[in-house]
């Protein structure tokens, strides 16, 4: 098994910045891919990035590109998601997820694991 937890959701003014973190522990060398999505209250889950273990290969959603960065430390087994240039409709929970197949693929359905989530709130 592998546990996600997630961390540094909290309340930014619009135009603020953020940094998620995600640590990964237990069967980490199960983990070929990693993802950040968020949900937004009475939304769906939607995509937000995604990379592989390597760092090698990224996605991003539409919506934050140019404004979201998505990293890994493989050492400290942690997932980063920098988020610069917030605005009120990036509030949501952020999940962070983990998948055995080697791809930064966006659909939700393909991941194994995924943590709690952390809390982003934008005010205006």
């Amino acid at each position: 098994q592998v546990q996600l937890v997630e961390s540094g959701g909290r309340l930014v003014q619009a135009g603020g910045s953020l940094r998620l973190s995600c640590a990964a522990s237990g069967r980490t060398g199960s983990i070929n891919a990693m993802g950040w999505f968020r949900q937004a209250p009475g939304k769906e889950r939607n995509f937000v990035a995604a990379l592989v273990w390597s760092g090698a290969n990224t996605n991003y959603a539409d919506s934050v590109k140019g404004r979201f960065t998505i990293s890994i430390d493989n050492a400290k087994n942690t997932v980063y998601l920098q988020m610069n240039s917030l605005q009120p409709e990036d509030t949501a929970v952020y999940y962070c997820a983990a998948k055995k197949v080697r791809s930064a693929a966006p659909q939700a359905s393909l991941y194994d694991y995924w943590g709690q989530g952390t809390q982003v709130t934008v005010s205006s």
